[in-house]
């Protein structure tokens, strides 16, 4: 497995372990004693599930399993190809962060950081198509 597939994975399962504990806080909110705020982190919950664990999940398995670009070039470009990891998870952690400060604290005007957030992530997802284009064929 190539090293670049086991960070993509390894980064997925790390998400998703995240995206556990703060459903299970968002979930025992009542229970817990926490505060209404909580709610705020429930849209970086379901981008921690889809973006850092699902989508991460199948861009390695799929950088690792899919047919060969070329003989000189088998997984396409591994640049681009770390390019796109560092983007995809540059703009989830800053979405972790800047979002729930924007739902509670929107006098701090963090909404050009939310956007670069997603920004990145787009980038990241043209990035991951472009490499793997050419790799959807036939034998």
């Amino acid at each position: 497995m190539p090293r670049l597939s086991r960070y993509f994975i390894k980064a997925g399962l790390l998400y998703f372990v995240l995206a556990a504990m703060l459903g299970t806080l968002i979930l025992g909110r009542s229970a817990l004693r926490l505060p209404p705020e909580i709610y705020a982190f429930t849209p970086v919950y379901y981008h921690l599930l889809m973006v850092g664990w699902v989508t991460q999940l199948i861009m390695g398995v799929a950088y690792w399993m899919f047919p060969k670009h070329s003989k000189e070039m088998p997984r396409g470009s591994e640049k681009l190809a770390w390019a796109v990891f560092i983007a995809l998870n540059a703009g989830l952690l800053l979405r972790l962060v800047v979002e729930p400060l924007l739902m509670t604290l929107p006098a701090l005007n963090l909404g050009g950081l939310l956007l670069l957030s997603a920004l990145l992530q787009w980038l990241a997802g043209m990035g991951f198509i472009i490499n793997t284009w050419t790799r959807v064929k036939e034998r």
